[in-house]
């Protein structure tokens, strides 16, 4: 590692406080759509996308499917399609396969199974890993232009496809029914790998995770024989066909075939009045946002504020409590920064709303000897707002959309980026606040986009048994995700290894990883992180599987030697075969 970073980026070092102020993380989304092209076939891989045009060609005419656009390399689309939101990870496919429906999905993998071709999926692209964007990827089949989200009567429940971004998925099912699903923040995150891997944001101490309300999924798979068909498992499903809907509770994108549609109704839910079967939509919201300037903050302030954040979490872990309807995220952003920032929300109309937020607040800020008074720029000039917001109260879609599209950092898809993550079941202890605080104010250290993001956990998530879906941690109080962006691909080794050095230092005593036990619960799926299948990072001799699933590991196995036999859909941390299999 070099002995001193270069001097941050001018946009950086320029950014008003407000945008500097990096509230939010997201879990998997950005593409391009396109249409139907005609290729002339000069190559295999021509050949082999001029099939799939010429033999569903009638389909789309008749208007039952339309085809998706296959683009190779002479395109003018390639460039943007062979990577994602994260620019670290590119892929050079053979070409990119734009998926618009279940038969379309399997007319692309018929051809791609034909012709020898190794696939990965995308529907939006905000994957963390290499998981779609990678050397060894000659097909990448991508469902970003698959966005309807609708009522469909005859399932009872609402159908979202996988390409469709959160915030459109949040607006139309608010503004046609007033109900949503309780999930994550970033705004062009697609819902496809968000879905598969659990999903969470500030609805979900209230209501669980996304996955909790997940009813049904289609998904398109590849049997022992090459065979490629379309099947539905519903939460009702027994066998074989239940397993598949399970495997799709938290088991991760990419797993076990392309997933083409979702249905979301709530667990219990009756009637046939779409409003009454999923997530009721809060009306308004009170939402608190208040900045904590690093000039003000010593060691002694910083624990003061984490212990105080630890004991909240672990008084108010469990279920139906006034508290659980409260939501917060705390981005512990590098001294570069400027200040560290916490984000709150609780529904208004919730039992003591005013109260639970008022009692938060104090309960953080308890003992914390930080002014309320704005911070100076370092011009001398005060910035356009103060150190401390007032609560406000707002509808809940305008604080959905503002939390959403606040923070250009995280979904600037020429960054590179890193991320690890871990569950805490206990708050922080001594000595890994020693080691936030020595590695949050490291002089050597200026990148301001640079953050440990700590975000409220338990509540109804803990009101689920640990095996009732594939997401396994089921008795955590907060989850973080640790996280750099930059640009430069030559400064990789200074980035990856300020992160690696975080982050196994406070996982020291377990081999560098977050092994669960009685303080932590492993790692969230749809943060990936390749370094925990690597013996040199993870050196716990704890499988990668058991930090991401648990218990439930096996079980996932067992579905993939189910659907995906030939290990058809694989990447670097893909569910394996049982031995022997």
């Amino acid at each position: 590692m070099p002995a001193k970073m270069t001097e941050p980026r001018k946009d950086t070092q320029d950014r008003s406080p407000v945008d500097r102020r990096a509230f939010l993380l997201g879990a998997a989304g950005t593409a391009a759509a396109g249409a139907m092209v005609a290729l002339e076939p000069a190559s295999p891989a021509a050949a082999a996308a001029a099939d799939v045009a010429t033999r569903f060609g009638a389909v789309a005419r008749n208007g039952a499917d339309s085809v998706g656009a296959v683009v190779t390399a002479s395109d003018s689309r390639y460039l943007d399609m062979k990577t994602g939101n994260n620019a670290r990870f590119v892929a050079t496919p053979d070409y990119v396969r734009l998926i618009t429906s279940a038969r379309d999905a399997e007319s692309a993998v018929r051809a791609a199974v034909r012709t020898g071709k190794k696939v990965s999926v995308r529907s939006g692209g905000h994957c963390f890993a290499d998981f779609v964007c990678n050397p060894d990827v000659e097909v990448i089949l991508d469902l970003s232009t698959m966005t309807d989200v609708f009522y469909d009567p005859a399932m009872r429940a609402f159908a979202v496809e996988p390409g469709a971004r959160l915030l459109s998925v949040y607006e139309k099912l608010f503004k046609g029914w007033g109900v949503t699903i309780p999930g994550g923040i970033c705004y062009s995150v697609g819902v496809g790998g968000h879905i598969a891997g659990g999903g969470y944001g500030l609805l979900t101490r209230a209501h669980g995770l996304v996955v909790d309300h997940l009813y049904a999924v289609e998904v398109v798979t590849v049997d022992a024989r090459n065979t490629v068909r379309t099947h539905v498992a519903t939460r009702d499903s027994q066998g074989a066909l239940g397993d598949l809907w399970w495997a799709h509770t938290g088991g991760g994108g990419g797993n076990f075939g392309i997933v083409t549609k979702y249905w979301f109704r709530s667990p219990g839910a009756t009637g046939s009045n779409p409003s009454d079967l999923l997530v009721r939509a809060p009306s308004r919201v009170l939402v608190s946002a208040l900045t904590f300037p690093w000039d003000q903050v010593d060691e002694t302030e910083f624990r003061r504020l984490m212990t105080n954040w630890n004991a909240w979490h672990e008084r108010y872990k469990d279920p139906g409590t006034p508290e659980s309807n409260l939501s917060s995220l705390f981005n512990l952003s590098h001294r570069a920064n400027g200040s560290l920032g916490m984000f709150t929300q609780i529904d208004a109309d919730a039992p003591d709303a005013t109260g639970v937020l008022e009692r938060f607040i104090g309960a953080i800020t308890d003992g914390v000897n930080v002014s309320t008074a704005p911070m100076a720029a370092p011009s001398g000039e005060l910035p356009p707002m103060p150190a401390f917001y007032e609560t406000q109260e707002v509808s809940w879609m305008q604080a959905t959309r503002t939390v959403g599209t606040n923070n250009p950092t995280i979904t600037n898809p020429t960054s590179r980026g890193a991320h690890k993550s871990a569950y805490f079941k206990k708050g922080f202890t001594s000595e890994q606040l020693s080691v936030m605080w020595a590695q949050l104010t490291r002089p050597d250290f200026t990148n301001p986009d640079t953050m440990m993001v700590v975000f409220s956990f338990g509540g109804q998530v803990n009101a689920v048994a640990e095996d009732a879906t594939a997401n396994a941690q089921r008795d955590s109080i907060f989850k973080i995700c640790l996280q750099t962006f930059w640009q430069d691909e030559a400064e990789d080794d200074f980035y990856l290894g300020w992160e690696r050095e975080t982050f196994e230092a406070m996982f020291a005593g377990t081999g560098g990883v977050p092994v669960p036990d009685e303080q932590v619960d492993g790692c969230y799926i749809n943060y990936p992180d390749v370094d925990m299948a690597d013996p040199a990072r993870n050196r716990s001799g704890v499988p990668w599987s058991t930090l991401y699933y648990k218990g439930n590991y096996a079980r996932l196995q067992r579905t993939k030697q189910a659907w995906d036999p030939t290990n058809y859909f694989t990447h670097s941390l893909g569910i394996e075969l049982p031995e022997g299999s």
